[in-house]
């Protein structure tokens, strides 16, 4: 999954899109690694699973982030995201 993180935000949500990354609000400064382990939280609660069963592979310093989503396929999670979204 492709996310596009904005720190600092006033609530963790999903709000909209970014070009084709997915844009995620997290309330987390970029600090230390405050706003990535904000961001695997939200998704880890968001989609039921452990923070274990999600990496961030990419981006680690960047507001562009690929993560890694074990146990839950593409459709899925898209589908979770287009009922929130709506």
């Amino acid at each position: 999954m492709r996310v596009y993180v904005q720190p600092r935000a006033s609530r963790n949500g999903f709000a909209g899109e970014y070009g084709d990354f997915v844009k995620l609000a997290i309330t987390a400064p970029p600090v230390d690694g405050k706003a990535n382990d904000a961001v695997l939280s939200f998704l880890a609660s968001f989609l039921d699973l452990k923070k274990k069963d999600l990496e961030i592979k990419h981006g680690l310093q960047s507001r562009r982030k690929s993560i890694l989503i074990a146990k839950r396929s593409a459709e899925e999670i898209l589908t979770r995201i287009e009922t929130v979204s709506t």
